[in-house]
């Protein structure tokens, strides 16, 4: 059975860097793949980071929300959360697992996402998408999540650390530099930290 690890998939990734995700919940949907991110529980850094968060009266976005283990999470601390994907597999399968969410599940390009979500977002969720994807496309990628935080609003990139090697991929884990420059656009930052080989960043637009 194959995973986001093996040769097939680094395959379709080199061919089609934003493409390959839905090969791969349509795999997993036959029963022919399994999806090494889905482990059903929001990721631990994120947990950590909100747990006194309220998010009452807000709006939050989880980019690459895959099969909404974030997003569910975000949506239970209050704030009325969007999430997307660009793998409609991806986003029919959340829709299944969680018929009762709150959350407006979308399919979306991260790289011609909705007009309306230009600086949109109290809070923005980054989680393991943009190392997903090769890393000619990070800085465009990063550049783009940056754009859907909201005047006062808050961005939270969470990534595995890589110093200099680039690896064979996917995943290709980011270096702090390229952490650090989700500072743009207005963005300042707030915090970087490397807790156990991984990002926690957090960044605010003024």
């Amino acid at each position: 059975m194959s995973t986001a690890d093996d040769a097939h998939t680094r395959h379709l990734a080199a061919a089609d860097p934003t493409g390959w995700f839905e090969h791969l919940y349509a795999e997993a949907e036959n029963g022919t793949a399994n999806v090494p991110w889905d482990v059903g529980d929001p990721h631990g850094l994120l947990v950590a980071w909100a747990r006194d968060l309220d998010g009452t009266g807000r709006r939050a976005l989880v980019v690459g929300c895959g099969l909404g283990r974030d997003s569910e999470f975000v949506a239970a601390r209050g704030f009325a959360t969007t999430a997307f994907d660009i793998a409609p597999t991806a986003i029919a399968t959340t829709r299944r697992r969680f018929p009762d969410s709150p959350v407006d599940y979308r399919v979306a390009d991260l790289f011609a996402p909705p007009a309306d979500w230009h600086r949109s977002f109290d809070l923005v969720v980054e989680s393991i998408t943009v190392q997903a994807l090769p890393v000619a496309l990070h800085q465009r990628a990063i550049a783009a999540i940056a754009d859907f935080v909201a005047p006062g609003g808050t961005l939270l990139a969470i990534a595995v650390a890589r110093d200099d090697v680039v690896p064979e991929g996917p995943p290709w884990p980011l270096t702090e530099a390229e952490v650090r420059s989700f500072a743009t656009g207005g963005l300042r930052e707030v915090s970087v930290d490397r807790p156990d080989g991984r990002w926690c960043a957090e960044f605010r637009r003024g």
